[in-house]
């Protein structure tokens, strides 16, 4: 009884030991591993007063628990201890950083003469992204324009094919082989510039 009494004593002991060694809860590694001379940052982004002659360094909030570490380049082995220094445990400051926004951009093909007129496509880009596309200066009377409107209602806007393939390699509009053509055509020279 008195054995189990005493072993029962010595792991609360030690679990206590190394809890209050460890450090207190919410403690970051970041400041764990800080070195006792890099002096801590406080909210609003000036640096705390460096170490102490004694070589305690002063919280840096008020009210901030102050924990026991390691020097630099101690080793410890089992059964050992090494002397220990003070310093303040306030937690790295955090950054964030969003990222980059997607710039737009847009790319106009050459103008490309075929049998009934000529035209020229325009595309926006979301980075390297086709976001919309459009058919400019495309006949607009007769069967040309009845042409030009179906091509323009398959391939242009930003539910289009253009946009769906992402590329100039597009299914021709039947009835409107050369406008479609002519499309593809100006649409591959602005995707090349882009």
């Amino acid at each position: 009884m008195r054995r189990a009494l005493l072993a029962i004593t010595g792991l609360a002991a030690s679990t206590t030991a190394l809890v209050v060694l460890k450090g207190a809860p919410g403690t970051s590694q970041a400041a764990q591993d800080r070195p006792v001379a890099e002096a801590p940052v406080v909210p609003g982004g000036s640096a705390a007063p460096g170490p102490t002659p004694g070589g305690v360094t002063p919280s840096a909030r008020p009210g901030a628990t102050v924990k026991p570490s390691a020097r630099a380049g101690a080793s410890r082995t089992p059964g050992t201890r090494t002397s220990a220094t003070t310093r303040a445990t306030t937690a790295a400051p955090r950054t964030t950083t969003s990222a980059p926004k997607a710039t737009t951009r847009t790319v106009t093909g050459p103008v490309v003469s075929y049998k009934y007129g000529s035209l020229q496509v325009r595309i926006t880009l979301s980075g390297s992204r086709i976001v919309d596309a459009t058919g400019l200066g495309m006949p607009l009377d007769g069967q040309s324009g009845l042409r030009s409107d179906d091509v323009q209602a398959r391939y242009s806007g930003s539910s289009g094919e253009v946009v769906a393939k992402q590329s100039a390699n597009l299914s021709t509009v039947s009835g409107a082989t050369y406008t479609s053509t002519a499309y593809k055509q100006s649409l591959q020279a602005a995707l090349d510039k882009a």
